[in-house]
């Protein structure tokens, strides 16, 4: 395996981004479970409580659990600096995640003003802390190299992000203050997931994709370039969105749409070059995960161009659905089938020194396992896709099988836990003396 450049030696415990890892599953299976009790008026428009809740579950419980915990092992190994205390720094941001995302699920299900005030600060804690130890690790970088600019840049966003969260929140918890909330919200989601998540899966693209998937490495152009780049954009759409510049708003947001389809393109093209001919599992949901990206660009795309299409039958619902289960959710499906047993693997050797038969990657998590449940997860986005269009017939088959393959994640995550504990607690007994 080609890893040049990175520092495993100062790696944190396993069990640091570990958690993380192993909790993000499960808010897979709360979505489909608010699916099921919600029924089809769920999708009737973004702006439903429902349909917030269920967002967030996404956003906060899957997605931003598995990013913060990736970023606790990448930052000491491919940037170079070490987070100070990483076990008590991983809990004082996972477990406010995790609450603070309960919390506000259930503000916009119906809590009220009380809701969002425990989820106002629960989250401003976990993110606080995450946001501080992150910003002072990466701009404390020895070598500035092209996924530590994705990383600054994507930080960066988190931060915006959090920012407009926290003032939408303290909106619906205290009240008192006068905010344009449309605007804000729309702001919102588009640092979040096209500076925030974009960004780091950029960042972390730059090393995993040539890394695992045996590929050149990236042009420097698109490395070097790309998030500056759309950062610099999202700085330009926000402050024209703010000033009433909504015209020239729509040119930036289109320039970001063009940014987008220029990163899936470049790394489709990457994978097309692959030096190993062996069929890898992982594989599918880069190529799923990328092919989402390119459509949900290029439906933005329309609607920046053509204002038109922004009053068509749910477009909103339906970009959501492709850039956050169709992009977003695959490629971090995907990436936890390749960190979680190349850290147990790693953690294994590490700490057996040759005390025991470190079990290779495949043995810890068969590849048939992780072909299984793509199929699970695939079937649940095209269901996903159908229940915009035909909410009745199709919302319920959607939800339980999106239970499935959340749940066959987790489980499948879970499993390569209890090898490493077995076979770490095997290497550790005492060889019987001979004779």
């Amino acid at each position: 395996m080609n890893a040049p450049g990175l520092s495993f030696e100062q790696a944190p415990p396993f069990s640091v981004p570990l958690r993380f890892f192993l909790t993000a599953p499960w808010f897979l299976v709360l979505a489909a479970a608010l699916l099921l009790w919600e029924g089809p008026g769920i999708f009737a428009s973004r702006w439903l409580p429902a349909t917030l809740a269920l967002t967030h579950l996404l956003v906060l419980g899957f997605m931003a659990q598995v990013m913060l915990g990736a970023l606790l092992q990448i930052l000491p190994v491919v940037v170079g600096v070490t987070v100070p205390r990483p076990g008590l720094t991983a809990t004082l941001i996972h477990l406010p995640l995790t609450l603070g995302t309960l919390a506000l699920a259930g503000a916009f299900l119906g809590d009220g003003p009380v809701g969002f005030q425990i989820a106002s600060g629960l989250l401003g804690l976990g993110f606080g802390v995450a946001l501080t130890a992150f910003h002072l690790a990466v701009w404390r970088a020895p070598v500035v190299t092209d996924t530590v600019i994705a990383l600054r840049c994507a930080l960066g966003a988190l931060l915006v992000t959090a920012v407009l969260g926290l003032l939408l929140g303290s909106y619906f918890g205290w009240g008192g203050l006068s905010l344009p909330i449309v605007s804000l919200t729309n702001l919102h989601a588009v640092w979040g997931l096209v500076g925030w998540t974009t960004l780091l899966v950029a960042g972390v693209a730059y090393q995993v994709v040539p890394m695992f998937q045996i590929t050149p490495p990236y042009p420097q152009w698109l490395s070097r370039g790309f998030a500056p780049l759309m950062a610099t954009l999202l700085v330009t759409e926000t402050v024209l969105t703010l000033t009433g510049w909504t015209a020239a708003a729509s040119w930036a947001g289109a320039a970001l749409a063009v940014g987008l389809n220029v990163f899936a393109v470049g790394t489709l093209a990457l994978l097309s070059q692959r030096q190993r001919k062996i069929g890898d599992p992982t594989l599918i949901y880069w190529r799923v995960s990328l092919a989402s990206l390119l459509s949900s660009a290029a439906l933005w795309l329309l609607t920046q161009l053509i204002p038109a299409w922004t009053q068509a039958p749910h477009i909103d619902l339906l970009m959501g659905i492709v850039l956050i289960f169709g992009f977003a959710v695959a490629v971090i499906n995907g990436m936890l089938y390749k960190i979680v047993p190349f850290l147990a693997w790693f953690h294994l050797q590490a700490q057996l020194l040759g005390r025991g038969k470190t079990p290779n990657m495949k043995r810890l998590l068969p590849e048939a396992r992780i072909r299984q449940q793509f199929w699970a997860y695939l079937t649940a986005f095209l269901l996903l896709l159908a229940t915009v269009f035909y909410p009745s017939p199709f919302i319920y088959p959607a939800a339980l099988i999106l239970g499935v393959t959340g749940a066959w994640l987790g489980i499948n995550l879970l499993s390569v836990w209890q090898i490493y504990r077995r076979t770490l607690q095997k290497g550790r007994e005492p060889t019987p003396a001979k004779g």
